[in-house]
């Protein structure tokens, strides 16, 4: 699907062929909580890859462009909280040209899957993620990609605020960083391949 743009979109930058969003909440506080897994995943590629995410101006994101087989990629983390993450969006579309929000890809925490698996999807609902709503309201669509990293749901519901913000210790700690690890590799995967064979390398596999 093609985002549309108004004549106060402003400047346009160079072609992205993928961009790849993680979401994660700002601040040390955050840092180690399961609600950050996908922004953590992205910032583990670019370490990977040897190259670091920065802020450029008038982006609300951290970005970094690499290249691979299949063209440039952008990796960005936003910087706003995660319930305005949608607000990234629009400059960092602009500066990567993207129309196609099917290369649009947001990796983020899935409390519907268990922890250590994954999953690829084209499209969906926002199965209640802020993170999610705020972009869909953005970009008018649902229709981006998203890599969903299984985090598992609280034993009560009224625990859920808790269980995705609190930091990790210990073994819990040591199992996520795991989880990372394997986001990350999904997110190479897509690097590597189009989608549709990205998801059959992905989908299914457990921790």
């Amino acid at each position: 699907m093609a985002l549309r743009r108004s004549r106060e979109d402003g400047r346009r930058g160079s072609a992205s062929t993928l961009v790849v969003v993680g979401l994660a909440n700002p601040g040390e506080e955050y840092q180690g909580s399961r609600h950050n897994v996908g922004g953590d995943a992205v910032r583990l590629v670019a370490k990977r890859r040897g190259v670091s995410l920065t802020l450029e101006r008038r982006q609300r994101a951290l970005t970094v462009t690499i290249p691979t087989p299949r063209g440039p990629v952008t990796l960005a983390v936003p910087t706003t909280f995660m319930n305005e993450s949608g607000a990234a969006l629009p400059p960092l579309l602009r500066r990567t040209s993207l129309d196609d929000l099917s290369r649009l890809v947001i990796a983020h925490d899935e409390l519907d899957l268990e922890p250590g698996r994954l999953q690829l999807k084209q499209g969906g609902g926002l199965a209640g993620h802020n993170g999610l709503r705020s972009i869909a309201q953005t970009l008018g669509t649902n229709e981006f990609a998203r890599l969903r990293i299984g985090i598992g749901k609280p034993h009560t519901k009224g625990q859920g605020a808790d269980y995705v913000l609190a930091r990790l210790t210990g073994a819990r700690k040591a199992a996520l960083a795991q989880d990372v690890e394997r986001a990350a590799d999904a997110i190479e995967t897509l690097l590597d391949y189009d989608l549709d064979d990205a998801q059959r390398r992905v989908n299914g596999v457990r921790g």
